[in-house]
C-alpha cells in the first residue's frame, strides 16, 4: 500500500520535525519514520472495517423495522437489497480485515458517528437509486460502496477530527490511502473468497529500504546539502529561506544524488508537488528552480551519476 509518494511525504515530514528539535537520535528519527508508516497502514484497515460497520448498522437497522413491523400487524415491504449486498458479504469476511479487527476493542468506532453516517448515507439520493433501482447485480453492490467511501467517508471533518486524535500522523495521510481503499474496492470479484488479499503495508519490499536510506542519507549530509542550496540561492542567505522549503530540498538532494536509479527529473517533479502541499503558495517554484540548477551542475561535475536503463 506505501508506496514511494507517502515514502517522500513521510520522510520531509520526519526530517521537519528532527530540525525542530536539536540533539535528537537519527535512531529515533528511524524508529518514528517506521511508527508512520504503521500507523498509515492502520488507517487503511480501520477505513475499511469502517465500511463493515455500516454494513452491520444497516442490519441492525433492518431487523428493528422488520420486528416493528410484525409487531403492530403493519403489511409494508422492507427492502433487504442493502443488507443482502454480495461485495459487503465478502468483505465482512475477509480473513486479514477479520484477525485485525480481534486485535481491536469492541467499542473502537464511535457509535453516533456511525448512527449518523448511516443516516446520511440512507436518506442520499445515490442510495435511494441504488435501492429502486429494480436490478441486482454483483458490480451495483460494489458501486454503492463505491459512493458510499466517496461521498460520505472522503473529506469528512468529523471522521478526521477522530484520526488525528488518535495519531500525529494520521491526517495528513488519508486523502492518499483514501485511493487504495477505492483501489481495494476495486480489486474484488464476483468470485473473491474470505482469502481475497487487500493491500501489502509496503506496495514493494525493496521500498521500505528505500525510506530508511533516504531519511539517513539526508540526515547524515544536512551541512552539504545546504551549502548546495546557498550556493544556489541568489541575494538571499540560506537562513532567510523558509526551513520546511529548506526540509524539502535536502531530502530531494539526498535522493538525486545517492539513488541512481531514479531519473533527476522524477524526484524534482516529485518535491515540487511536495513544496506545493507544505509550503507557501509561491515556494514550488522556488524549489523547482533551485534543484533544477544544482542538478544541473552536479551532473556537469560529475557528481551525480544516473543509471541507463
Amino acid at each position: 500500500m506505501i508506496n514511494r509518494e507517502l515514502i517522500r511525504s513521510k520522510v520531509v515530514q520526519i526530517c521537519y520535525s528532527f530540525a525542530q528539535n536539536e540533539g535528537r537520535n537519527p535512531k529515533v528519527a528511524e524508529q518514528e519514520l517506521s511508527l508512520s508508516f504503521s500507523k498509515a497502514y492502520e488507517m487503511y484497515m480501520l477505513l475499511l472495517l469502517l465500511l463493515t460497520e455500516v454494513g452491520r448498522v444497516a442490519e441492525r437497522m433492518y431487523d428493528v423495522r422488520v420486528k416493528r413491523a410484525e409487531r403492530l400487524g403493519e403489511d409494508t415491504p422492507h427492502n433487504p437489497k442493502f443488507v443482502q449486498n454480495r461485495f459487503m458479504k465478502q468483505l465482512e469476511c475477509n480473513s486479514t480485515l477479520l484477525s485485525y479487527r480481534e486485535t481491536l476493542s469492541d467499542d473502537f468506532f464511535n457509535a453516533e458517528y456511525e448512527r449518523n453516517l448511516w443516516s446520511r448515507i440512507e436518506n442520499s439520493d445515490y442510495f435511494n437509486a441504488y435501492m429502486t433501482s429494480g436490478k441486482s447485480s454483483y458490480e451495483e453492490d460494489r458501486d454503492i460502496y463505491r459512493a458510499i467511501y466517496r461521498n460520505e467517508i472522503c473529506n469528512n471533518e468529523n471522521l478526521d477530527g477522530m484520526f488525528e486524535d488518535l495519531g500525529l500522523y494520521w491526517n495528513d495521510d488519508k486523502t492518499i490511502v483514501d485511493t487504495f481503499v477505492l483501489k481495494t474496492i476495486n480489486k474484488f470479484t464476483p468470485d473473491s473468497t474470505e482469502e481475497q488479499e487487500l493491500m501489502p503495508e509496503f506496495r514493494y519490499p525493496e521500498d521500505r529500504e528505500f525510506a530508511t536510506a533516504l531519511l539517513n542519507h539526508t540526515l547524515a549530509n544536512v551541512a552539504y546539502y545546504d551549502q548546495l542550496i546557498a550556493d544556489h540561492t541568489r541575494n538571499w542567505e540560506l537562513e532567510r529561506v523558509a526551513l520546511m522549503d529548506r526540509i524539502i530540498m535536502r531530502v530531494a538532494l539526498a535522493e538525486i544524488i545517492c539513488f541512481p536509479e531514479i531519473p533527476v527529473g522524477v524526484s524534482i517533479n516529485e518535491y515540487v508537488e511536495l513544496a506545493k502541499v507544505y509550503s507557501t503558495p509561491k515556494s514550488w517554484r522556488y524549489v523547482n528552480g533551485t534543484l533544477d540548477n544544482i542538478s544541473k551542475k552536479l551532473l556537469l561535475q560529475n557528481k551525480i551519476v544516473k543509471s541507463v536503463k
